[in-house]
């Protein structure tokens, strides 16, 4: 008889399992230990503000991307970086992650399935951040280390539009798993390849590009940004409301 493949579920990270960027919350904690300048972090966010408003496979915008995505870490010690992630998980991180998007996760191991994060964030930073929410892995992009510490350089590509797709490839032939039955997650266009490599692919709080194609090509669709707001909008209206009706109603009836 033969053994069924594995499935498992792939989670971009940056928009879709958190608000915000991963990479900026790491050199936003790493600034305020003293690890750089602000001249170093505005560099930083500048190239990565950048990045992420051409929408575009741009070789050049990626690569400036890439070169700022690991200067700052470079010449640290690699075990200094992984105490000082812990932190940075606890302080920005957790506080940032979509509920509704771990609630999904959560069903796919709930159904003996796999859970991986592919991000072109630090593959250390991604690897803690799945180890933390009791994921079973994550892909991303990897920094050079040399001598335990970090050179400052990366070691093979950015995990980045196609390159995600690739490294998603790469794992299910390794560890067999058959990508037809798989799924995917992202909030971005740029993770088209990711989400087209495997059967079932999703948007979760979708840039307006991938919205369309999303509801072009009926993929389900999660948007935990809007449930939010309409949570924050509603939630003081019930809230007077209630209180109103308490107000109102004779003493006689609410004892």
């Amino acid at each position: 008889m033969a053994l069924t493949a594995k499935r498992a579920a792939f989670f971009d990270v940056d928009n879709t399992l958190i608000r915000g960027s991963t990479i900026y919350f790491l050199g936003r904690g790493m600034y305020q230990r003293g690890y750089f300048t602000k001249k170093d972090i505005s560099r930083f966010v500048v190239a990565n503000l950048r990045f992420r408003l051409t929408g575009k496979e741009n070789k050049e915008e990626i690569a400036r991307f890439q070169k700022s995505a690991t200067d700052f870490i470079g010449g640290h010690s690699v075990s200094d970086i992984e105490a000082i992630a812990q932190e940075i998980y606890d302080e920005f991180v957790s506080p940032a992650i979509w509920q509704g998007t771990i609630d999904i996760a959560q069903k796919h191991l709930s159904n003996n399935e796999e859970v991986w994060l592919v991000t072109a964030a630090p593959e250390d930073m991604a690897i803690l951040i799945a180890n933390r929410l009791g994921f079973t892995g994550a892909l991303g992009s990897k920094a050079e280390i040399r001598d335990g510490s970090y050179t400052g350089a990366m070691s093979g590509a950015l995990l980045h539009g196609k390159e995600k797709a690739v490294a998603v490839k790469d794992l299910a032939l390794r560890v067999g798993l058959n990508l037809d039955d798989c799924y995917a997650y992202s909030d971005s266009n740029n993770d088209l390849p990711l989400l087209q490599c495997v059967g079932h692919p999703s948007a979760i709080n979708p840039d307006a590009i991938l919205g369309l194609r999303a509801m072009a090509e009926g993929w389900p669709i999660h948007d935990f940004r809007r449930a939010r707001f309409m949570s924050r909008l509603i939630s003081p209206v019930v809230a007077r409301l209630g209180a109103l009706a308490t107000w109102l109603t004779p003493r006689g009836k609410r004892d």
